[in-house]
């Protein structure tokens, strides 16, 4: 039984004409648990009679109203759903082949259903097939030819036409807005504003190509602490386990999940800000059929990407994306607020068993405790 459904709209086109012609092309879905999908309906559809008449919500109906754009976001931010987004940036495709319609839709084909299947496995997507939409038209014969049902997966597909979806709608709203935060021939000093106001919203929002630079962060003039090295590598690191991370479990796609909302707050609001275990949890929460806990989210997650090699940073407040060297002796400090009264914690006990039995018992003399053993003859 399928528990998700997605509702997927695009902005943006095949141009590479930057002058007069957008910079990127946004891909946005509309994440809906299935036993909500008339509630949500209803209140949408409220919305979209106030702001739009008889219309259709979308986003080029608004255009640069952005007090009216403001307004509606405000509203449909209350709304119980969530979105996952692709950002392409259109710039940074240098291949000549990108230049040809065919060729730049079917990369984008390609990678929308990759991206979003593999995060979303058990998914029933919903996708416009305007007949005008050369982009949907495409993904539609993609689905079709790549997409196999089994007995393993219960994600599936239908095609509905905006007019009779207000969830189709409102995609189309949300990926405009996007655009007005990352489209250079769009952007005003409203587009912070709109991204902030669907922070709470975004579970996900992957930016392509992939950068290991952390060079489009707006770093504060006054920031003397930040030091790109340590930025850079970090986010290298969690774009190489993303990249090569093989999804079999939902531990695995919780990994990737939990980084791409650590990457998301790092790279697009505020790089310095520690985020609460509560709202990463609420971020992974969506989907599960079984809530998420704090310790599978501190054992299962956390620590598993550690032990692969990715750099996160934690202390009382959260956990981030290192961009200093406070940010990593800050890990440190943590680590040795706890290992270090633990190890003499072990060995007072080790010491006071030996004492009481003249020897005869040391609880460290297995085979599995060597590592232990080692260490507190260090402390030694």
């Amino acid at each position: 039984m399928k528990n998700l459904l997605a509702y997927a709209d695009e902005s943006g086109n095949n141009s590479f004409d930057f002058e007069k012609q957008s910079t990127h092309f946004i891909i946005a879905a509309i994440i809906i648990k299935k036993e909500n999908v008339s509630k949500i309906e209803n209140e949408i559809e409220q919305i979209r009679k106030k702001y739009f008449q008889t219309g259709e919500m979308k986003s080029s109906k608004v255009g640069d109203n952005h007090q009216r754009r403001l307004k509606v976001l405000n509203e449909i931010s209350k709304v119980d759903f969530s979105i996952y987004a692709i950002v392409v940036d259109k710039r940074e495709l240098f291949s000549e082949g990108f230049k040809y319609k065919g060729s730049f839709y079917k990369f984008l084909n390609r990678l929308a259903y990759t991206e979003l299947f593999r995060a979303y496995p058990d998914l029933h997507l919903m996708v416009d097939e305007h007949g005008s939409n050369d982009f949907m038209r495409g993904f539609k014969k993609y689905i079709l030819k790549h997409h196999v049902m089994d007995l393993f997966t219960e994600s599936d597909f239908n095609f509905i036409q905006s007019p009779q979806s207000v969830l189709i709608q409102l995609a189309d709203f949300i990926a405009g807005t996007l655009g007005r935060y990352y489209d250079e021939s769009k952007k005003s000093e409203f587009s912070s504003q709109f991204l902030e106001v669907l922070k709470p919203k975004i579970a996900s929002l992957d930016i392509f190509p992939l950068k290991f630079q952390s060079s489009q962060i707006n770093i504060d003039e006054n920031e003397r602490d930040y030091h790109k090295v340590i930025a850079d590598f970090g986010l290298r690191k969690a774009m190489e386990f993303i990249d090569t991370k093989k999804v079999i479990s939902q531990e695995d796609s919780d990994q990737i999940a939990c980084l791409k909302v650590l990457m998301l707050y790092f790279r697009v609001y505020d790089y310095k800000k520690y985020i609460s275990t509560k709202e990463i949890i609420n971020h992974l929460q969506i989907g599960r059929k079984e809530p998420l806990n704090e310790h599978y989210f501190r054992t299962k997650i956390i620590a598993k990407l550690r032990d692969s090699g990715v750099l996160i940073t934690s202390n009382s407040a959260g956990y981030k994306l290192p961009s200093s060297t406070s940010d990593l002796y800050k890990f440190i400090q943590h680590g040795n607020s706890v290992i270090s009264p633990m190890i003499s914690r072990i060995k007072k006990c080790r010491d006071s068993i030996k004492l009481a039995t003249n020897n005869e018992i040391d609880i460290l003399d297995r085979q599995e405790f060597k590592n232990l053993r080692i260490m507190l003859e260090l402390v030694d």
